[in-house]
């Protein structure tokens, strides 16, 4: 491993922006799930029941939202989209602390459709910034960035709740969102370079799905299921044997040692000379995850068994995206990235009540086990359909590393005979 990729990576003209941009934009993205949470079962105290319908109705709201604001990206340009839900994330913060609860689900629902694309556009014009052989360190060092808003984003929910209360915290966090929306607007970091612009216009305009979605894609889609179905379920079992065990006040440190094993892992592999299949690590991560539940006891221990799994955990996610953005064509990348951040919706989702209902029944330690099985069973189901995946997307060899500004993208599409599809 070497420092050299990641030095290489930072040289090429807008990608440190982008990334800190990024990092900056999802603080507050990830902040949204906790304050919400928290204000409807402590503050409004009508439950965590009643939370948890919250939670899902915005979740609902961005499964569906994901894939069409990437559509929209790839059709009208990426500074169109940004407005609408910038404009949409500011009118619903500033007001779903006052809201009803009848009224805050469906506000949560629609501002979830309308969410800042934030995640799905960084990775869209990474993609587009970089060239092929350097993405895997982009995405690699992206998901670490990613970690780190994680690690950031519901410890300030949190204390902001306790602190100021719902009303102030739920408005900073708009004024987050607000902020990150109009950043990203100035910056209006490119979706596709220069040469993809080049082969869509000589391809005369729109890249129909069934050119890509297909089979295959399909597969790769639930192996990143499988992947945050795994992440979420040990997050559950961790916190359900370390409460179990009278160690809750230690949570927090456990899980926090636990992104910091995929920070590292992270780390290593984008300093690789080469990648691994997205399926390898999302199963590797699974089979680890298995025997993490006989570490009983001191919590100190089960942090530790948590270690080869949680080193495989941003390589897996990073790795999933570097296959779509090889697989899919620059012209139809923003609405497969949709796709992509879909599937993560999913997979967490599902985990909740799988892992919720085992630990009621048997126990957390099995959780743990439950957990790995059905991602590594998951990737068994999908290897099939992964060997007739498509050829790579190609990609001109000539200005491949020189992306021109999104603006210019739409209008070089519109130019070409009709608009460029979502992302």
């Amino acid at each position: 491993m070497a420092l050299d990729p990641y030095r290489r990576l930072l040289t090429i003209p807008g990608v440190p922006t982008l990334l800190l941009v990024g990092l900056l934009a999802r603080v507050p993205a990830t902040a949204t799930g906790m304050a919400l949470t928290l204000h409807v079962a402590e503050v409004l105290h009508l439950g965590w029941a009643k939370a948890g319908l919250v939670t899902m109705a915005s979740t609902i709201g961005m499964a569906v939202g994901s894939p069409l604001s990437g559509r929209l990206v790839d059709r009208h340009g990426l500074r169109p989209v940004l407005v609408v839900t910038t404009a949409a994330q500011a009118a619903f913060w500033a007001s779903a602390w006052a809201l009803p609860f009848p009224a805050l689900v469906g506000a949560a629902a629609l501002a979830g459709l309308l969410g800042l694309p934030v995640f799905s556009v960084t990775r869209q014009c990474l993609a587009a910034m970089v060239p092929a052989p350097q993405r895997r360190t982009a995405f690699t060092l992206d998901s670490m960035l990613v970690e780190l808003s994680y690690m950031t984003g519901p410890a300030l929910a949190v204390a902001g709740l306790t602190a100021l209360g719902s009303g102030v915290t739920m408005t900073v966090i708009g004024a987050g969102m607000t902020l990150a929306g109009v950043g990203l607007i100035v910056l209006d970091p490119p979706t596709r370079s220069a040469a993809e612009l080049e082969e869509q216009a000589e391809r005369g305009g729109r890249v129909p799905r069934r050119a890509w979605f297909t089979p295959s894609f399909v597969a790769l889609l639930g192996t990143v299921a499988a992947a945050t179905f795994v992440l979420t379920a040990t997050e559950l079992s961790l916190t359900a044997t370390m409460t179990e065990a009278g160690q809750t006040a230690w949570v927090g440190l456990a899980v926090g040692i636990w992104c910091v094993y995929s920070l590292v892992g992270g780390f290593v592999y984008g300093g690789l000379s080469r990648g691994f299949s997205p399926l390898a690590l999302i199963a590797g991560m699974g089979l680890l995850t298995v025997p993490v539940g006989l570490a009983g006891g001191d919590w100190r221990w089960l942090i530790l068994a948590l270690l080869p799994a949680g080193l495989l955990c941003a390589p897996s996610l990073s790795a999933t995206v570097d296959v779509v953005s090889g697989w899919v064509p620059a012209g139809a990348r923003g609405e497969a990235m949709g796709f992509h951040g879909t599937a993560l919706l999913i997979g967490g989702a599902a985990s909740a009540p799988i892992a919720g209902a085992v630990i009621d029944g048997v126990g957390p330690s099995w959780a743990f086990a439950v957990a790995g099985l059905a991602g590594a069973g998951i990737v068994l189901v999908a290897l099939p359909l992964w060997r007739r995946r498509p050829a790579p997307a190609a990609t001109p060899p000539e200005r491949a590393d020189q992306p021109e500004q999104a603006g210019q993208a739409g209008q070089a599409g519109e130019e070409a005979a009709a608009p460029a599809a979502a992302g």
